[in-house]
């Protein structure tokens, strides 16, 4: 394993170990639940937004390491950030996890969310790292949460 890999296998470990914003948001004004059936992840999301700015954000539930170190790494990488910032980081993630991701783009710009890059080598854990993120996306379209399935998360390819 490279020193890089290590970094990264330590940075998803922390947040699996120590969630942030892990809670219930009493103030949340919209929220979505995601649930992947084949495994088991359950994941609910909590937004504070006003004036388009997701003024506080938190999740609960249970998960693999993968999940839950995901979920609460994108609360730390959404929180202040306006609807349309949070949106495009979601595109952002979803394509370095699925693999998608044009030639030119720039992994050091997705920060601490690089740790995530390598889940597309493994098709099973796509589902676990970008359940939070479906379900973030539900919360803020406030839309009914997703249930991942065998559709949702597909390289481009398949």
């Amino acid at each position: 394993m490279n020193p890089l890999d290590d970094l990264y296998q330590e940075v998803i470990l922390d947040h699996q170990r120590n969630p942030r914003n892990f809670a219930r948001l009493p103030a949340a004004n919209r929220q979505a639940e995601g649930t992947n059936p084949l495994c088991g992840d359950h994941v609910t999301v909590y937004l504070d937004v006003a004036d388009g700015v997701i003024r506080n954000i938190s999740f609960e539930g249970e998960g693999c390491a993968i999940a839950k170190a995901s979920a609460s790494m994108m609360t730390a990488a959404v929180k202040g950030k306006t609807l349309t910032e949070a949106s495009e980081t979601f595109k952002q993630f979803h394509q370095m996890v699925t693999g998608g991701q044009d030639p030119c783009f720039d992994l050091e710009a997705m920060g601490k969310l690089a740790a995530f890059s390598g889940v597309s080598a493994f098709p099973v854990r796509v589902k676990c790292a970008s359940l939070a993120w479906h379900t973030l996306n539900a919360a803020m379209n406030e839309t009914a949460g997703p249930v991942v399935d065998s559709e949702i998360d597909k390289k481009p390819s398949e």
